[in-house]
């Protein structure tokens, strides 16, 4: 444990909160500077639980502090949201947790005040978990979610809005897939057993289990070698209700980081591309195709253009959309933070868009599956229901029962079996 440790958090809540930048983006760079791999896992546990409890100690801080920090001096409130995690979250020691947090404030450029840092702990230590008990008799700090996606929650989900929060709010275990070109799942799970390693199949999934105590994966047995994915439990579904046949071509949009595009080649020969705006995350869809032994066209370009395709029309599209992801917060705490109101309609526009133009380049005959991580019917039901009317060669291909053009597509919301929360629509194109 060290005051360096905690100087990296405080930057990092900063990056999120303060900056607008991802977790998934900030976190690395920050464990960069610790060379002990505790400490890294350390740094991203409090990390990650800090922004899980962000609005219930930002709010337990606020009642600390006579006056917000600002200005230079606002790097030290996350220090302190991080000193208060520690302090009600986490077994660290209570002294330990306020020493090395105080002792970071010199590392931040805020050596000044590190009286200030000792005495709003002491403080919180003293006051106890009455300290949060306060903060929560707020109904919406007490939800951990912002009030704009309370708001949306509770409208879409009269009867299930408190379950969804309460799944956001914990930790999600840990899903793999078993690569069926090596072995089957229950020949993997055998290996396991014979580890010593605890694990738990999904009946509903093809190849899916989730280990009983998450572990670092490439620890497990022929991860190198490619025997296994990870992937949570409702992204495993994307390639098996998009059913691909041998020789099939096939689009994956929006494919980054990979795990559907090798999901559907472990499924059929078919010809995949796997197409995704960014040539960074594309750089983890070759690593994977590369390990697990696979090969896909990757092609960098944004899937509302077609400026390159080549002319020759796809058999099936699994159309992964841009969105929200409110369906996997409990995954990315960030998202509930770095998520505005108002982005939920510009993405139903991108949304809207790339169908249009991922249906333009489908064969008569063939099959889109739309899918999404989130749990907002605006990018989900009602972006299907838009598209239908809209679109007179489209016609449903119910996934579940009791689908219909008024109510289109699968809603998973998360925990629904301990998995992410996920939609899917599937539409064929009349030939």
């Amino acid at each position: 444990m060290s005051a360096k440790l905690r100087a990296q958090g405080a930057r990092v809540l900063a990056a999120v909160l303060d900056e607008g930048r991802s977790l998934n983006e900030a976190l690395p760079a920050a464990q960069g500077a610790l060379a002990n791999p505790k400490d890294k896992a350390l740094l991203q546990a409090l990390c990650f639980g800090a922004l899980r409890q962000y609005r219930l100690l930002d709010t337990a801080l606020g009642q600390l502090m006579d006056k917000p920090l600002k200005g230079k001096t606002r790097i030290l409130h996350q220090l302190l949201v991080l000193g208060l995690y520690q302090l009600f979250f986490s077994r660290i020691p209570a002294h330990a947790a306020v020493g090395e947090t105080v002792a970071a404030a010199p590392l931040l450029g805020q050596g000044k005040l590190k009286g200030l840092v000792n005495g709003v702990l002491r403080n919180a230590e003293r006051q106890g978990q009455a300290l949060l008990d306060g903060a929560a008799r707020n109904k919406a700090v007490a939800s951990l979610h912002p009030d704009w996606l309370l708001g949306r929650l509770r409208k879409a989900y009269p009867e299930q809005w408190q379950a969804i929060i309460d799944a956001n709010n914990t930790q999600a275990p840990l899903w793999l897939r078993a690569n069926q070109r090596v072995q089957d799942r229950s020949a993997y799970l055998a290996l396991l057993e014979k580890a010593g390693i605890s694990a738990e199949s999904e009946q509903s999934l093809t190849s899916g289990f989730k280990l009983v105590e998450a572990q670092d994966v490439t620890t497990l047995p022929g991860f190198s070698d490619g025997a296994l994915s990870v992937q949570d439990g409702a992204a495993q579904f994307a390639a098996e209700l998009l059913a691909p046949k041998d020789g099939e071509r096939i689009l994956d949009a929006c494919a980054a980081p990979g795990g559907k595009t090798a999901h559907i080649l472990e499924l059929a020969d078919a010809k995949v591309t796997a197409l995704d705006v960014s040539e960074q995350r594309l750089e983890r869809v070759s690593e994977n195709l590369a390990r697990l032994g696979f090969k896909a066209k990757v092609v960098a370009a944004d899937a509302s253009q077609r400026d390159w395709w080549d002319g020759v029309a796809f058999d099936r599209i699994l159309l992964d959309a841009p969105c929200s992801a409110t369906g996997v917060i409990r995954r990315h705490p960030d998202i509930r933070w770095l998520r505005r109101d108002q982005d939920i309609r510009e993405l139903a526009k991108l949304q809207a868009a790339i169908l249009d133009n991922c249906w333009a380049m489908l064969k008569p005959g063939g099959t889109l599956l739309y899918a999404t991580c989130s749990v907002l019917p605006e990018e989900n039901g009602a972006q299907i229901q838009a598209f239908l009317s809209r679109t007179p060669d489209a016609t449903l291909a119910p996934v579940r029962d009791g689908e219909s053009a008024a109510q289109p597509g699968w809603q998973l919301l998360p925990g629904d079996k301990e998995m992410d929360g996920f939609f899917y629509a599937r539409v064929l194109k009349k030939p």
